[in-house]
């Protein structure tokens, strides 16, 4: 698979360890700063001419010179939107780093876009792939919690300024959101995929703590009423002192109990169900090694992107996944603004409509 990198920031090295996990040909990297690629790439070991990866300071150069088959989408957020709509218009399939976009009206052009033009796009939720979430998907879906009566998600988290005074964007409402938007968008996909999807509402309130030199939140909780009449609640910060405490998700259920923890739900804490098995009790004390927040999921996630495209369907988190994501923080933020419970299906929002809140 033919693969160009856009975005070489933070969360890049992720994509390019999966890029190489994978054999991808690395055809070329493109970012605005020529030193985060070259730093980049020294880290991976691919700073070499010889490696023949291209260096570009514009994506749309690139897209047309290059005419990679995938390419992952690593910018600040409020990039995402307008550069996957350039690539998809160009034939090339891609994965976008969370959030897909911040507004409504910009994932739900992404998905016109991707089905007219028939690529793929996958929204990259890596957490997902996680193996205790992986075992815990596979009981649900095998009916071993019964009727769900709720379920809760906590990402407790520590940034500092020195987090943000890194880049000019983070923090703000336009290219980045807050606490739930950038750091507790995983936890937040994987609690409403395990719930059901279908939400009817969302309250939610979103503040700033700690972080006033930010336009946008560093704490936010919520509670939501699903379809099928269960309750989820989420809590997201990054107040927690002095650094990262836990990402957990909780999944209650009449014939079920599981607890995700670790830094990133890596570990199975609790896991209780009453038809429990030999094999079932191998997941209790289940913990995935990790190097980062980031986990392990990026380079399963790339795998299936491309058995998606070979096989032409769809990628296991798919655009409307990461649009579901998007939907309920902006939900949340939507309730903060008007004081009041919102449904869902949501109009058009966006995180800019946010601007001045604080």
């Amino acid at each position: 698979m033919k693969y160009a990198l856009i975005g070489c920031g933070r969360i890049s090295v992720n994509h390019i360890k999966a890029a190489k996990d994978n054999n991808f040909e690395i055809a070329a990297v493109c970012d605005v700063l020529p030193g985060n690629m070259e730093q980049l790439l020294k880290k991976n070991g691919l700073a070499n001419n010889g490696t023949g990866i291209k260096r570009y300071t514009s994506y749309k150069e690139m897209v047309c010179v290059e005419h990679p088959g995938l390419v992952s989408i690593a910018t600040e957020s409020g990039l995402h939107a307008e550069i996957a709509c350039y690539c998809i218009k160009h034939g090339i399939n891609v994965i976008i780093e969370k959030p897909m976009a911040m507004s409504l009206r910009d994932t739900d052009r992404i998905i016109e876009l991707s089905e007219k033009h028939n690529v793929k796009v996958c929204a990259c939720h890596q957490n997902r792939f996680n193996i205790a979430v992986q075992q815990t998907r596979e009981a649900l879906e095998q009916g071993r919690f019964g009727k769900i009566s709720h379920g809760s998600v906590h990402v407790r988290w520590n940034r500092d300024r020195s987090y943000y005074t890194q880049a000019s964007w983070r923090g703000t409402w336009r290219n980045d959101g807050g606490a739930l938007m950038n750091q507790c968008i995983h936890g937040i996909d994987l609690l409403r995929w395990m719930m059901g999807d279908d939400i009817e509402e969302v309250y939610g309130v979103v503040k700033q703590q700690f972080h006033n030199y930010l336009e946008a939140e560093d704490v936010g909780m919520a509670v939501i009423k699903f379809s099928g009449g269960s309750i989820g609640t989420i809590e997201g910060t990054t107040n927690v002192f002095p650094k990262n405490l836990e990402e957990t998700l909780y999944l209650f259920g009449e014939k079920g109990t599981v607890k995700l923890g670790g830094k990133s739900v890596n570990s199975i804490d609790v896991w209780d169900f009453t038809d429990e098995t030999g094999h079932g009790m191998s997941n209790k004390g289940l913990e995935e090694a990790t190097a980062n927040v980031y986990g392990n999921g990026h380079t399963p996630l790339f795998a299936d992107m491309v058995s998606a495209i070979e096989d032409n369907r769809k990628p296991y988190v798919d655009a409307y996944a990461g649009r579901r994501a998007v939907e309920l923080v902006l939900a949340i933020y939507k309730s903060t603004k008007t004081g009041q419970p919102v449904k869902l299906p949501l109009d058009d929002f966006s995180s800019i409509d946010m601007e001045g809140v604080f």
